[in-house]
Parts: C-alpha cells; sequence; structure tokens
C-alpha cells in the first residue's frame, strides 16, 4: 500500500512534469517527430526505474524535481540520470535542443 502511494506521487510530482517538460522542449526546438517518439517511447521505460530510485531516495527525487523546476538541471539530463540507455534517443535530439535547427552537431 505504501509503496502503491510511493509511486503515485512520484509519478506525478517527477515522471508526469518530466515527460512534458521533455516533449515541450521537444517540440519547441523542432525536433523531427520520429525522435520526439523514440525520446518519449524511452521516457515512459524509464518510469519504474524512476520509481524505484526515488522510493530507495526520497531526497535524490525531491531535489531532482527542484532542479528541473527551477531550471538548474535539464530535463533530458535528468532523463538520461535514470535511464542511461535513452542515450541515443537524447544524443539524436542533442542538436536541436542545443540550437541547430538543422540538426546537425555544432
Amino acid at each position: 500500500m505504501l509503496q502503491d502511494l510511493i509511486a503515485a506521487l512520484v509519478s506525478t510530482l517527477l515522471i508526469q512534469p518530466l515527460q512534458t517538460e521533455v516533449r515541450e522542449r521537444l517540440e519547441g526546438a523542432q525536433v523531427p517527430s520520429a525522435v520526439i517518439t523514440d525520446v518519449m517511447s524511452c521516457a515512459r521505460g524509464a518510469a519504474p526505474a524512476a520509481i524505484a530510485r526515488a522510493s530507495a531516495d526520497p531526497v535524490w527525487a525531491v531535489s531532482s524535481a527542484v532542479r528541473v523546476w527551477i531550471g538548474t538541471t535539464r530535463p533530458e539530463a535528468l532523463l538520461l540520470d535514470v535511464a542511461p540507455g535513452c542515450a541515443p534517443a537524447i544524443s539524436a535530439a542533442r542538436p536541436f535542443l542545443e540550437g541547430r535547427p538543422d540538426g546537425r552537431a555544432a
């Protein structure tokens, strides 16, 4: 029961806002839809790992949420922290996120 409550809180306060922020950043950077789909799929797949980590380390969960909210940590960096397997999808989006609308690396 307590685990379910923690999972619901982490989902509501960390995972959903993280996914929303990542999607908005990708769409705002005009990342191709195929890349957005890959990143968002990876973000959804990272949810169980984020819940497990937040359950084991609530301070990490709170500090991570605050750092993203105040802008000291980029959402995609937090996603990589939780799910290192998302690196290829994030790497495909990175040129767009870094202000290169042509998608080429700087």
